[in-house]
């Protein structure tokens, strides 16, 4: 067991180039984040398990967490790691949406609470604080009969959503990750039913909230790769490099201010999308950096160009060369082939 989880080390470590390039908040650590995925993982055998069975999902969630700007922190309790359909998905908690929605500006405070059957309840108006009375210690409080998300704007307007159970159950129902869970597979909606009613209820109400970007992405992650959706967009689809990645690893070829710094960033950018299988970014980036390397080799005064230093004495593949691109990729297949 210590040498799995030895080597699902390596593989998050591993990461960090892609996670500072796709990070949407510097707050959020590699260091840190590093620290708390590897502890979620060694802390449970069957993650683990799965885990070394499907490293990439480890790459990929890890990345998502810098991506969406979401913390692993337990404390927090934003967001988590864990084992579902046979790889390690990001799962994103509603205090996690929440805390997204504060944190960029959309909304000051919310709160989501279940309402249950002798519970005393009223709705004021959406734009005012509900009326939620009920004793905190009672050990009988009834069947859960709704559920509902309070919010405060930026401008100091309340916003209240509700839903009643049966709505909540109804988006549950046409939900792939209920679904899989009908099929004798333990799912959140099992394990953690309050949670995922109020998070039914979060991701309902918030668009009526002001708009933020990451929310929007965290929420659309959700639905397609969390399998929380009714149709789950990416189901069928090949695995492939993230949009978010792609684009950080050509601006920084972009941005690379001489023909060594460009050498740097184009072996961690190929190590990156190759492990991906997609050839479409791997064109897309083998194009920027040869584009750039043409611009860092030309003289200004003359318009002239000067030649690259032959990798037979750097000992170095020269950035975008088509031969040996085509090599990188093919071997990586290759490896991934046998590895299936």
């Amino acid at each position: 067991m210590s040498n799995a989880i030895a080597t699902i080390s390596d593989e998050i470590y591993g990461t960090r180039a892609s996670f500072e390039a796709v990070s949407v908040d510097r707050s959020i650590n590699f260091e840190r984040e590093a620290g708390f995925a590897i502890q979620m993982i060694s802390g449970n055998d069957y993650a683990l398990t799965v885990a070394m069975n499907n490293k990439q999902s480890v790459i990929d969630a890890v990345t998502n967490v810098a991506a969406i700007g979401i913390s692993l922190n337990p404390a927090k309790k934003q967001a988590y790691l864990v084992p579902r359909k046979s790889k390690i998905c990001l799962d994103i908690s509603y205090m996690g949406l929440i805390d997204l929605a504060i944190q960029d500006g959309g909304i000051k405070w919310a709160q989501a609470q279940l309402v249950y059957e002798k519970d005393a309840f009223a709705l004021n108006g959406m734009d005012k604080l509900p009326l939620h009375q009920f004793n905190p210690f009672s050990k009988d409080r009834g069947e859960i009969v709704g559920v509902y998300v309070v919010v405060k704007t930026a401008d100091g307007e309340y916003l209240t959503h509700t839903m009643d159970i049966d709505a909540a159950y109804a988006i549950r129902d046409r939900s792939e990750s209920w679904k899989r869970n009908s099929a004798g597979k333990r799912g959140p909606w099992e394990t953690d039913p309050g949670e995922m009613i109020k998070k039914t209820c979060v991701k309902q109400a918030y668009k009526y909230w002001p708009k933020t970007d990451r929310l929007n992405k965290a929420i659309h992650f959700l639905d397609t790769e969390g399998g929380e959706g009714i149709e789950t967009v990416r189901s069928q689809q090949v695995q492939g490099c993230a949009p978010d990645v792609l684009t950080a690893w050509c601006n920084k070829a972009k941005e690379a201010a001489s023909e060594a710094a460009l050498q740097t960033v184009w072996e961690g950018g190929l190590a990156v999308i190759n492990a991906s299988g997609d050839r479409a970014a791997y064109n897309t980036f083998k194009a920027t950096v040869k584009n750039r390397k043409d611009q860092l080799v030309k003289i200004p005064d003359d318009g002239k160009t000067i030649d690259m230093p032959a990798t037979a004495q750097t000992g170095q593949r020269e950035p975008g060369s088509d031969d040996d691109l085509a090599e990188d990729f093919k071997r990586q297949m290759a490896k991934e082939g046998a590895a299936r």
